[in-house]
């Protein structure tokens, strides 16, 4: 735990991308088998299910020290990050351990189905066990809420540089249902593909987003352009006759979406589909917010299934009679994928249709019609491109849809968690009704960290009211708030809830009675619902 503890303390001070790959490697190669399998299940997000709720954790910590509730609350606000405040409020160890991680996490899943007195004193005698470093990685894999700065590609390079297998065969193997308490590192390692998993998906390929005109891709007759839906990212595994179906966040989603269990029988085993999961009604897909009726949700009722129902619209072929064929180029994979798809005749599992155009002025002009067809944008995808792994520059594009932008003034601020604890990043925005604001979102992104530690200042400076970590501040701030999408709400005062809400930018230059009104946000509503019925 110590070891763990220590790298994690780097990890979260380092700025420096090389700094952490080294230290990433130097504990994969040196750190116990079971802990370097529970942290790769960690970093990849598989994390213990959590066993101990906030408030239990806050009681304990209360009779641990003997402080006062509202001192706690006091000490909590000011830090942000309930995991840290308690380890920092805790009294020192007197019965040090020296535990390894996998003993802890192994520990904390035996607590799933114990009483909560067992579950109190466990906790009680590790905080007692643990130093201080130790203790606040305890807490955040207690509390669920451990987050570090390491991305996966990050994590697969340190093994990759660790163990010499080249990262696109490393992020396969680690992909899929495996279960840390279960298998070695050693072991996942050197998995096949079928066999041991036959689950396990293949690492996506993601697009960057474009930033340049098309036309300096070169010649349009080089690039397949599709439009590019709005729902969740999926892929569909048949395999020694077995159906699974993955989200792009490695959830295996399966039982979520009955409607695809006709594939079972349909699709030949050694097949996999890159694709969309979309509500998809007559012929069209359907908002998104359809689609968030179904997420999330562990039963999906028949009423349900018949106001939301999905699709699958595929659009790349991976696995073909058990050969994965990411090699080959995407005109070829897409050749394959056609008839795959013609042969089925489900209508469950449909085909992402190709834009047909012959200039890029062509396909400019059809990019306006996107919030139509109820798409984000275009997808732009080189014909002779391989399937890679994860986000590269080059042979995938995203070329989205401007999004609406609403001018609003900033009304409350909160804390951040993590390293922004000690800033004022969360806001909430509101726009003009009448003589009233009327609070519609909140965002915490968008802005440079110049630019937050001046409006961190602004809002210390500038706060009216206080309640619990929430500061009302002078309704002064001017900001431009972009968002993909908006929908009638009856859980908002405003009346609507939108998609994506972040900053775009800082309006220094406007004055807080030109910001827009809630009459100006619905006609953004009625806009937006007009084309849901249009695609429809």
């Amino acid at each position: 735990m110590q070891q763990f503890s220590q790298l994690v303390k780097l990890l979260g001070n380092s700025t420096k991308t090389n700094e952490k790959l080294e230290a990433l490697s130097q504990y994969f190669a040196t750190a116990p088998a079971k802990d370097k399998t529970w942290v790769l299940a960690l970093f990849s997000g598989r994390r213990p299910k959590r066993t101990v709720n906030s408030t239990q954790l806050k009681t304990w910590c209360l009779q641990a020290t003997g402080l006062q509730e509202w001192l706690f609350d006091e000490c909590y606000h000011t830090v942000g990050d309930l995991a840290e405040t308690i380890s920092l409020l805790l009294p020192p160890l007197t019965q040090p351990m020296a535990a390894p991680l996998h003993y802890w996490l192994e520990q904390l899943q035996q607590l799933e189905q114990a009483t909560e007195a067992i579950k109190q004193q466990f906790i009680l005698n590790a905080w007692d066990q643990l130093d201080d470093g130790e203790r606040f990685v305890f807490n955040k894999l207690i509390t669920g809420g451990f987050r570090i700065g390491v991305s996966q590609k990050m994590m697969v390079n340190a093994l990759s540089r660790t163990y010499q297998i080249p990262p696109a065969t490393l992020s396969h193997m680690i992909s899929g249902n495996w279960n840390p308490g279960a298998v070695t590192i050693e072991e996942l390692l050197h998995q096949s593909t079928t066999g041991a998993d036959a689950s396990r998906p293949y690492p996506f390929f993601l697009a960057y987003a474009l930033e340049d005109t098309p036309a300096a891709l070169g010649d349009i007759a080089g690039w397949q352009a599709e439009w590019k839906w709005d729902g969740i990212r999926g892929q569909i595994i048949k395999r020694e006759d077995q159906l699974f179906v993955w989200s792009r966040g490695e959830e295996l989603i399966t039982d979520k979406f009955p409607e695809f269990a006709p594939l079972l029988t349909s699709l030949p085993n050694g097949t996999v589909i890159d694709g969309e999961i979309l509500t998809f009604a007559n012929g069209a897909p359907l908002p998104f917010q359809t689609l968030q009726t179904r997420i999330g949700r562990k039963n999906i009722t028949r009423k349900q299934l018949q106001e939301a129902p999905v699709a699958f619209l595929s659009y790349d072929l991976l696995e073909w009679e058990g050969t994965d064929i990411r090699e080959q180029p995407l005109a070829e994979r897409r050749q394959l994928l056609e008839t795959l798809v013609a042969a089925q005749q489900q209508p469950v599992l449909l085909l992402s249709p190709v834009i047909t155009c012959h200039t890029w002025e062509e396909l400019t002009a059809l990019r306006l019609q996107a919030r139509e067809k109820m798409s984000e944008g275009i997808m732009l995808k080189k014909r002779s491109a391989v399937y890679q792994v994860g986000r590269k520059r080059g042979d995938w594009w995203k070329w989205k849809i401007d999004p609406y932008t609403i001018d609003a003034v900033m009304i409350y601020a909160q804390k951040g968690h993590g390293r922004r604890s000690n800033l004022y990043t969360d806001y909430t925005f509101a726009v003009k009704d009448g003589d009233a604001l009327v609070p519609f979102t909140k965002a915490y992104s968008g802005l440079t960290d110049k630019e937050i530690a001046e409006l961190d200042n602004w809002i210390k400076r500038h706060s009216l009211e206080k309640f619990g970590p929430v500061r009302t501040v002078e309704a002064s701030q001017v900001f431009e708030i972009a968002f993909e999408g908006i929908a009638a709400s009856n859980r908002h005062k405003s009346g609507v809830a939108l998609r994506f809400p972040r900053i775009s930018r800082w309006r220094k230059d406007k004055p807080v009675a030109e910001i827009n009104t809630i009459e100006d946000l619905k006609a953004l509503l009625q806009l937006s619902q007009h084309q849901d019925d249009s695609s429809a």
